[in-house]
């Protein structure tokens, strides 16, 4: 199957149907009853809403096509280190797939009102803008991939965001954080790389400050799920076990969906979400 073709194929499609559908609505719209002015227009405003989000769904469908489909001319499959998170807003998310949302929810509950954030490999950095900059005062987003940071900082900006271009494995911005978010991305680095990592996060965080992130199980098979994947772990024990010299409280925690098997972490040497004395929660158990 040749992508391309098939691609166009799918543009052509797309395009005839969303063209008859908006003829529709403006065949609609110039034949409103004035007397009925108000139905109507509900109406139409309704199913013009309708029309925008399939738009939206088969528009990100096609771009998800062409962002992990090889190429014709690739001898093999070049995998992209980040995603676009917009794919997941407009596609996955209507296709029944809710597990991206997790990963901002999650972070979002260990974060310090009006604090300061370093998202480490933020990718292209929806989470950053979308989740977390409404509610801190300042986010520096780095991650290594320059493709990555440039889509960041033109489609995911905010005035309370700098993203930077850096390889963590080189070390991390010398400043102390309330927050640091290490989402999707610790699996794509080996054993001593992520010990040197989580060393310059403990120097990094305030000494209540909240390490959080997610990662993946490895599959059944142990075929990596991703090919630029250096570590993946076995289950919440063995993740665990990388928090246990730096941090004198951490949780792992799971989420099962059927194509993927999520670990979600906290660790600080302060309180962490779900904790019997977390602000946030009250826990009470009865006999």
């Amino acid at each position: 199957m040749d992508p391309l073709v098939e691609g166009k194929k799918f543009f052509k499609k797309l395009w005839e149907a969303h063209r008859v559908e908006l003829a529709r609505l403006a065949t609609a719209y110039n034949t409103i009853d004035k007397d009925r002015y108000l139905e109507q227009m509900t109406e139409l405003v309704e199913n013009l809403c309708e029309a925008s989000r399939r738009f939206a769904l088969h528009t990100h469908q096609l771009k998800t096509y062409f962002d992990w489909t090889p190429l014709v001319q690739r001898e093999t499959l070049v995998q992209r280190e980040w995603h676009d998170h917009f794919l997941d807003q407009y596609f996955q998310f209507c296709q029944g797939k809710s597990l991206w949302a997790e990963r901002g929810v999650y972070n979002m509950l260990a974060l310090k009102r009006g604090g300061t954030i370093l998202d480490l490999c933020c990718g292209d950095g929806f989470n950053s803008r979308y989740f977390y900059s409404p509610l801190v005062s300042k986010i520096i987003a780095v991650d290594f991939n320059p493709s990555a940071i440039n889509h960041a900082m033109h489609y995911n900006s905010a005035e309370n965001i700098d993203f930077q271009l850096l390889d963590i494995r080189e070390g991390i911005p010398d400043h102390t954080f309330d927050n640091i978010i290490w989402d999707a991305a610790i699996e794509h680095f080996t054993d001593t790389e992520i010990h040197a990592i989580l060393t310059s996060i403990c120097l990094s965080l305030g000494s209540e400050g909240v390490l959080s992130g997610y990662t993946m199980v490895e599959s059944f098979s142990g075929v990596k799920s991703h090919s630029e994947h250096e570590r993946e772990f076995k289950s919440k024990e063995d993740l665990a076990s990388f928090f246990e010299p730096y941090f004198s409280n951490y949780r792992v925690f799971e989420t099962i969906h059927p194509e993927r098997h999520n670990l979600y972490f906290y660790a600080s040497q302060g309180i962490i979400p779900f904790d019997q004395n977390w602000e946030n929660g009250l826990h009470l158990k009865k006999g």
